[in-house]
């Protein structure tokens, strides 16, 4: 196999750059899965391939995806937390590819939390 050259590399970052650039502010929405080592067990680099697939698909050019670590709920893996300018955090849990586009429809382009994926609703916050 040939090595890459400094161009090959630079070809290779500007065709995947659009897919992995986190805006700094002007996003409307921003995607956070959740890729602990439990996360990723269960699944949750899917979840940012289909969400990625899905901007794409829609051409959502002001949704973000990023990732944290263990949200600490690792019996509800895979999990992401939607956030949309305006709105309370939703964190949706056990996803898969059909649930994340769903979700993605729904909640992301139309504002519609779908409860029955939903875990909670808002801020965690201890008292």
């Amino acid at each position: 196999m040939p090595k890459l050259t400094i161009s090959d590399l630079t070809k290779i970052k500007e065709q995947h750059k659009s897919a992995f650039t986190v805006r700094e502010g002007g996003a409307r929405a921003k995607v956070i899965v959740h890729m602990g080592t439990c996360g990723i067990a269960a699944g949750a680099r899917k979840i940012v391939e289909t969400l990625l697939d899905e901007i794409n698909l829609n051409n959502s050019h002001d949704v973000i995806v990023t990732t944290s670590g263990c949200a600490g709920l690792c019996s509800q893996e895979p999990m992401a937390t939607i956030e949309i300018a305006g709105f309370s955090p939703v964190k949706y849990v056990k996803l898969d590819e059909m649930k994340t586009r769903e979700i993605f429809k729904k909640h992301i382009l139309n504002g519609e939390i779908i409860e029955k994926y939903a875990l909670v609703s808002g801020n965690e916050t201890q008292i």
